[in-house]
């Protein structure tokens, strides 16, 4: 399974709030507008691609109200903002979320080098064994691994020597569906290959391994606060997203091989190859640790983004405004790209995702007081890059879609 993401293109456009009258007829003329809009985008995608595209979903909050459609081909079905899917890479806004939620409450510091003593311990931010004896360690901050300025090579996208021109993760997971991956096995590959993309801050490179190293981090510091052995995922239940969170919603982030069942009710994913078909859902999460690993529903997703880039989450505004703005050096005038945090120009701040048969956004636009949400559970790789973009440029088109639908444009 190869998890991808793409800093989607979009033409920047004059941003007007929609004045009503009256109120309720002003809503069903917007959700009308709204699913006819998306059912077209569908039925225009499916010309471009040449195969049908089971579904497009988009969820739009605004201050007029919350407008949701489902617009299904004939080989898909609608789905509701309660259906649950891998909402993959979405999945590093999170663990930007809860870095800063540890500097926060003075757990750590993301200039902090990642070879330093978590603070009032003795214990590094990361291992100090052979196995993680990655180049340039001793340079590599937290910062720099939120931004994918670290210069870390990424096993899960980009081929790994001796796995027959594959990914690490990829080979792995064809060789052996159910393998439990850890961080330590994951960067050991980058120490035993001496993989990098260059020193730190000197190139802008997209790492899902750099991600991987933020959620051993992450589970590091917890375990030294608490006292006891803690996962990443431990830590986002207890202080992101769980019952005792300031936002409770009913997250999941997968960490074990065998857990690959989807809560009820769920969309599956499909991809479409040049000869044949593959419906998936259940799928092995475990080398996706922190950074696409989370399994939601868009309702959730948007209260989510919603809240937390409002400041109204866990997060107080200062660490909102670092997260939004914080881009590294290396990126480039196209990247866009904070602390786990997108930026487009119309959409807002957020992040989107890719796994294997599903693709999503999560966007928060602060000028309209506008979030979005876009599911499309379906790959088209039946011409390679060229076909899969074509879906992921998909999302920012339903979501801009979405907004001139309801009078945000």
């Amino acid at each position: 399974m190869r998890t991808l993401n793409t800093m989607l293109l979009a033409v920047l456009v004059s941003t007007t709030l929609l004045m009503t009258c009256n109120h309720t007829a002003d809503e069903m003329h917007g959700q009308q507008q709204l699913d006819a809009a998306i059912a077209t985008l569908r039925t225009n995608l499916e010309k471009e691609l040449g195969h049908d595209v089971p579904s497009i979903s988009v969820l739009v909050e605004s201050p007029n109200g919350t407008f949701f459609t489902s617009s299904a081909g004939k080989n898909g079905k609608a789905i509701t903002e309660n259906t649950y899917f891998r909402f993959a890479s979405n999945t590093k806004n999170f663990t930007a979320t809860a870095i800063l939620k540890m500097m926060q409450d003075g757990w750590l510091h993301i200039d902090d080098n990642i070879t330093s003593y978590i603070p009032s311990t003795t214990e590094p931010y990361v291992p100090n064994s052979p196995e993680w004896a990655i180049p340039h360690k001793n340079e590599i901050t937290i910062k720099q691994l939120l931004q994918h300025n670290g210069g870390v090579y990424d096993v899960s996208n980009d081929p790994v020597p001796g796995f027959g021109g594959l990914p690490y993760v990829e080979y792995m997971l064809e060789n052996s569906p159910l393998h439990q991956f850890t961080a330590t096995e994951l960067v050991n590959q980058i120490t035993i290959h001496n993989l990098s993309y260059g020193a730190p801050d000197q190139v802008y490179h997209y790492s899902n391994t750099g991600y991987t190293i933020l959620g051993e981090i992450i589970a590091r510091v917890y375990s030294a606060q608490a006292g006891q052995p803690k996962t990443y995922g431990d830590y986002l239940k207890d202080k992101i997203h769980g019952a005792s969170s300031k936002v409770p919603l009913n997250l999941y982030f997968v960490e074990n091989a065998t857990d690959q069942q989807l809560p009820s009710p769920y969309i599956t994913g499909m991809i479409q190859y040049p000869t044949n078909t593959v419906i998936t859902d259940k799928i092995n999460a475990s080398p996706h640790v922190a950074e696409g690993n989370g399994v939601g529903t868009m309702a959730m997703l948007n209260r989510y983004i919603r809240t937390l880039m409002k400041g109204e989450n866990v997060l107080n505004k200062t660490s909102v405004t670092l997260m939004q703005t914080a881009e590294g050096p290396a990126n480039t005038p196209q990247t866009h790209y904070a602390l786990g945090c997108s930026r487009h120009p119309v959409l807002g701040y957020g992040h989107n995702g890719a796994t294997e048969g599903y693709l999503s956004t999560m966007m928060y636009d602060p000028v309209t007081d506008v979030s979005v949400i876009v599911v499309i559970p379906y790959w088209d790789l039946t011409d390679g890059s060229t076909s899969l973009n074509k879906c992921l440029h998909a999302l920012v088109k339903a979501g801009l879609a979405g907004r001139e639908a309801l009078g945000y444009f």
